[in-house]
């Protein structure tokens, strides 16, 4: 599904528990340290699942962690999953720009009203 794509012993962990807890298909896991958040990318139409009634099960998770959580639907097409990940923010433009060693960084031109939901602000 995901080429390159190296997870390590904690995202482990947090996958396993998480699929333990919600019976969701967690398709990768990163974990941003900085900000105190566990990212999850899980398998299409499998958000809700993931979430659960009134968002119980991140609730869960989230005191047994003790991180904040964020759930997104996993899209192979990487434009329909970056605009999916930024929704409510209205993406006017993404742009895949080429880099070295095959790596890509992708250019977002969102409604100027919609900087700061985009930005997480």
């Amino acid at each position: 599904m995901l080429d390159n794509v190296k997870i390590t012993e904690t995202e482990m962990k947090f996958i396993q528990l998480l699929q333990n807890m919600t019976g969701a298909t967690i398709v990768d896991c990163i974990v941003d340290d900085e900000n105190d958040t566990i990212i999850f990318t899980v398998k299409k139409g499998e958000v809700g699942l993931a979430v659960g009634k009134g968002g119980e099960k991140i609730k869960r998770f989230r005191n047994m962690t003790n991180k904040q959580v964020e759930i997104y639907e996993y899209m192979p097409e990487a434009d329909k999953f970056i605009k999916n990940a930024l929704k409510p923010a209205k993406v006017k433009d993404i742009r895949l720009v080429d880099r070295m060693e095959g790596k890509k960084i992708a250019m977002v031109n969102v409604e100027p009203k919609d900087k700061g939901i985009a930005i997480g602000k």
